[in-house]
């Protein structure tokens, strides 16, 4: 903070017309830097083969993971005051191996469930079939702000569960599309000339009972929900 304080004293000592050239110069650099990281993303979607072919591999969604309530506290009156649950991401390629575990104590019974769904369009895609996939954003409950929830996956990052299909690429293109995929979710405009259908958030909520485990299915339209049975 110090070096940039004495930085914006010494321009402010330049002449007026100088001092000007230097801030343009400046917000230039800024715009560059984030055109090429719309480049970055743009490129990667639209002329990647490998990457379209990765994409091909998708397959349809379908069991995708559970949650179940470890404990819950109640009051004298026997109403919920806590629910603590324990949420598992399953393989694509095998739904008993579990690739992502979290816990969480949420207040009540009633918690949210969050993620992101993109939809590929069929120009995107080798076989010219559209496909689709998730990401996990956050868990929160009833008496909460979807913003003070409880993160899933950190954004920007590489979801567990698609690990595999993007091997064939090198880590700094995996992370630009990672990142602009995230990214991407905020700025709508920019997803047809991407090749993307849709990036949107679905959130499926429940009411969480101990003995039950819930079963969290995506439909090939994107649909998720949760599938209750008894825990054996």
């Amino acid at each position: 903070m110090a070096i940039i304080q004495k930085i914006l004293r010494f321009l402010t000592t330049l002449p007026s017309f100088i001092f000007g050239i230097v801030i343009c110069a400046a917000i230039l650099l800024i715009a560059v830097g984030i055109y090429r990281g719309g480049t970055a993303i743009s490129e990667l979607l639209t002329e990647n083969k490998t990457l379209k072919r990765a994409l091909t591999n998708l397959t349809d969604e379908n069991k995708i993971g559970y949650a179940k309530v470890i404990s819950q506290t109640k009051d004298a009156n026997g109403a919920v005051i806590s629910t603590t649950l324990k949420f598992v991401e399953t393989a694509r390629d095998n739904e008993l191996n579990q690739i992502l575990q979290r816990q969480y104590t949420i207040e009540g019974d009633i918690v949210h469930f969050d993620a992101l769904i993109v939809k590929f369009s069929d120009k995107m895609v080798m076989d010219g079939k559209q496909r689709s996939m998730y990401l996990w954003r956050r868990v929160y409950g009833e008496k909460m702000s979807p913003q003070s929830g409880f993160a899933i996956e950190e954004s920007g990052a590489e979801p567990n569960r698609y690990a595999d299909l993007l091997k064939e690429l090198p880590v700094k293109n995996r992370q630009v599309f990672w990142s602009g995929i995230w990214e991407l979710a905020n700025t709508p405009d920019k997803l047809k000339q991407f090749g993307i259908t849709a990036i949107y958030g679905t959130v499926t909520y429940t009411q969480l009972r101990q003995g039950l485990i819930y079963i969290f299915r995506l439909t090939s339209t994107g649909q998720l929900y949760p599938e209750v049975i008894p825990e054996f």
